[in-house]
Order: C-alpha cells, then structure tokens, then sequence
C-alpha cells in the first residue's frame, strides 16, 4: 500500500494552511449585495421650502440717547428731563416699529442705582435694547 500515491502516510497531521477561497467568495458576494442594496436604502424627505428673495429690507432702529450725569442729571438727546418725561418717552418709543435703541452715557460717578432706575423705566416701558457706551481706555 505504501506504492500507492493517493494515500498519504501520515493521515495524523493538522493541516497547516488555511484555505482562503471560500472566505474571499463569501466576502465577494456580501460586497455586490451591499453596492445594489445601497442606493435603494436612500432615506429622503421631500419639502417644499420656501424661496429667499435676494432683497434686503433692513430698517435700522433709531437711537434714543439717554445721558445720565454725575450730579443725577438726565440728558434726553441733550435736553434735560425729569423721571416723568423720561417715562412717557419710553411709552411712545416701545410703540413704534422697529423698536428704537436706549444708548445710556453714564458718568463714571453716577451711582448705580441711578443707573438701575433707568433700565427699570425703559423695561417697564416695553424696551428691550439696552446699550451701555463707554470710552476706550487711553493707553499711555
């Protein structure tokens, strides 16, 4: 029997080598199924969006300049006023479209609270833009 070359005399051992061709089908085929299953998975919400005009209609807010000085006093424009003026032109400015803009000046003296009662009246009056203007500090 040893004559005979179909039979391998050591029947015991391991095969050493992995076969690779199989695997490399296997993963051949699961490639072509994932290309021609991708494009049916294309998840699309179709919206009907509105379309921007190419104008722009920015209307820039007026500006309410409002000083407060050291010594308490209240500069409306520069003209100076008392709580009551100040209050009804706060009314007749949160009325009007687009809202206009409260640019406080306040001296680097004035106390806070003077500050705070300001800020007060304009959100009780219906204001929302508040802007504090302050100067840049020279460097020497």
């Amino acid at each position: 029997m040893a004559d005979n070359p179909f039979i391998n005399d050591n029947e015991d051992t391991l095969m050493s080598e992995i076969n690779m061709t199989p695997l490399v089908d296997v993963m051949l085929v699961l490639l072509i199924i994932f290309l021609v299953t991708l494009p049916v998975m294309h998840h699309a919400i179709k919206l009907d969006l509105p379309h921007a005009s190419s104008q722009t209609t920015e209307i820039k807010p007026t500006q309410i300049k409002l000083t407060l000085q050291a010594d308490g006093t209240m500069l409306l424009d520069q003209q100076a006023v008392d709580d009551a003026t100040l209050r009804a032109h706060f009314l007749t400015a949160a009325k009007v479209e687009p809202q206009p803009e409260v640019h406080l000046y306040a001296d680097r003296a004035v106390r806070y609270e003077h500050i705070a009662h300001v800020m007060s009246a304009a959100q009780s009056s219906g204001l929302a833009k508040i802007g504090f203007i302050t100067q840049p500090e020279v460097s020497h």
